[in-house]
């Protein structure tokens, strides 16, 4: 592990063990094995290295989704592994998740550029775009849909890392919640 890598990784830890705040950088640089000044190298300020973790934790699961989407499927398939993806990647990765909800409700989030959410979305925002101009998602604005899909996914992988649900129940108990959100999301004539 590279030395950006290895502070990224230890700040996530600490970052999910005392918040933003609770963690000093000098923390950070110390448990990663480095210096404050090696650290400042590569993450000119905190806000940067929050950032910069962010967007490397969003990079790893989009990359994530993408692979277990198949084109070749119908859309309500296509929306079904990424809901069903989605809550994986999470309860694989709690400490990566856990960040990603924590950065959402801060002020890091504002100090991300458009152009990175944009990147970050685009998966979603594209196959959510594609349904809506097909008119199999009902008249809402796609970025209530996002939101809204998003919230369901949140609250399964809530659901699921508070209540002991058998790994084989798991999956069919993900399948029913997506089919739930699919009837609040879909198009009535199109379902």
């Amino acid at each position: 592990m590279d030395k950006p890598e290895k502070i990224l990784a230890t700040a996530l830890r600490l970052f999910v063990a005392s918040g933003f705040h609770g963690t000093p950088t000098s923390k950070i640089a110390s448990e990663a094995g480095v210096s404050n000044g090696t650290l400042f190298h590569y993450f000119k300020t905190k806000d940067e290295l929050v950032v910069a973790l962010y967007s490397s934790i969003k990079a790893e699961l989009n990359q994530y989704v993408a692979a277990k989407i198949n084109e070749a499927e119908a859309v309500k398939e296509k929306f079904r592994n990424l809901f069903r993806c989605s809550v994986e990647w999470a309860l694989e990765n709690k400490e990566a998740f856990y960040f990603i909800q924590q950065f959402h409700f801060s002020p890091h989030l504002g100090l991300v550029p458009e152009e990175e959410i944009r990147k970050q979305t685009e998966l979603h925002t594209s196959l959510l775009q594609d349904a809506w101009h097909a008119k199999i998602l009902k008249p809402l604005p796609v970025d209530l849909i996002a939101a809204l899909t998003g919230n369901q996914i949140n609250g399964m992988y809530q659901y699921l890392t508070v209540h002991a649900v058998p790994a084989d129940d798991q999956r069919k108990l993900i399948d029913e919640v997506f089919e739930l959100t699919w009837t609040m999301i879909a198009n009535p004539e199109t379902r």
